[in-house]
């Protein structure tokens, strides 16, 4: 049990290296070339650990090539996403604690101890915060600079990475939120503001992503548009009102302003004011009732 200043305390939590079964998740699609390497490194600092690769409907070697590295594989018939990979991992994981993180080669099992030891710190999830130079590219670089500044003022806490899918988590909290996790890329996101609206602590640590091996399955004009409705799924998935709230003052705003200059020009209330006003109350009432589909999606029993 948490203390009440919510810090716990020795004896509340050994080092999770000790204490925990620890389950290493790795959703995988085409990782041939680098999957090997990363469960053979995991498995020289973590002999002990459970690995789980989620063959995502691979076409190539990945999961022989996983399954001879000492990896457990569940192959896919098909490629259903990598947050459906990480969906089959978390569920069939038997560890106290998930690590997840991508098969790739840009994460480095050396970081793993450094996101255990923030768990053991009090923390429900911890992820593994990219720096600058750790992009992809400028563009992805700016686009995740957003997502971050977006989360940040939507949660009120400093969102580090948003979108990083290195990350270590406590599997029983990580389970509550399965169902809400979509089964492309974004699961980063929807798991961090879940994380958050639960009032279960989150934490960063600044890790040096190397760059992936092989081709990346991100399309740019398809996952752009993709991760712009990220921007509006963050600020619906956290708090509608703060999405909803802006955009119904801005239609009330300009039908006011519109029913002042009809007024003063020809003392006449038109229906563009009209259609702008009730549009400010519609928008509002849409926003009240998502705020409150989202505090039923997030009441826990206890």
């Amino acid at each position: 049990m948490l203390r009440a200043q919510g810090v716990p305390s020795v004896q509340e939590h050994e080092p999770l290296a000790r204490r925990a079964a620890l389950s290493i998740i790795l959703p995988a699609r085409n990782e041939a070339g680098a999957v090997g390497a990363t469960v053979a490194g995991i498995r020289a600092r973590y002999p002990e650990a459970e690995i789980i690769v989620v063959n995502d409907g691979s076409s190539d070697a990945t999961a022989q090539v996983a399954a001879q590295a000492g990896a457990r594989v569940i192959s896919k018939p098909y490629g259903m996403g990598n947050g459906a990979a990480v969906k089959t991992g978390a569920r069939a994981a038997g560890g106290d604690v998930l690590v997840f993180m991508d098969a790739d080669g840009q994460h480095d099992p050396a970081d793993i101890p450094r996101l255990l030891a923030k768990l053991d710190a009090g923390y429900d999830m911890v992820v593994g915060a990219r720096d600058g130079g750790s992009q992809a590219s400028v563009g992805r670089g700016v686009a995740n600079g957003l997502y971050n500044r977006l989360a940040s003022w939507m949660t009120g806490h400093v969102v580090a990475d948003l979108t990083s899918g290195f990350r270590a988590a406590r599997a029983d909290k990580f389970r509550e939120f399965i169902h809400l996790l979509p089964n492309g890329f974004s699961y980063p996101t929807t798991s961090t503001m879940a994380f958050f609206r639960s009032a279960y602590p989150v934490a960063y640590v600044p890790i040096t992503a190397a760059r992936r091996v092989g081709k990346s399955h991100i399309r740019p004009l398809r996952d752009g548009v993709r991760f712009l409705l990220i921007i509006f799924k963050i600020a619906t998935l956290y708090s509608p009102l703060k999405l909803f709230a802006p955009v119904a003052a801005s239609f009330f705003l300009l039908g006011l302003g519109n029913y002042a200059y009809t007024f003063l020009r020809g003392h006449r209330f038109t229906n563009m004011s009209a259609l702008l006003l009730s549009a400010s109350v519609i928008v509002f009432l849409i926003g009240l009732i998502s705020e409150q589909i989202t505090n039923l999606t997030y009441k826990r029993d206890g």
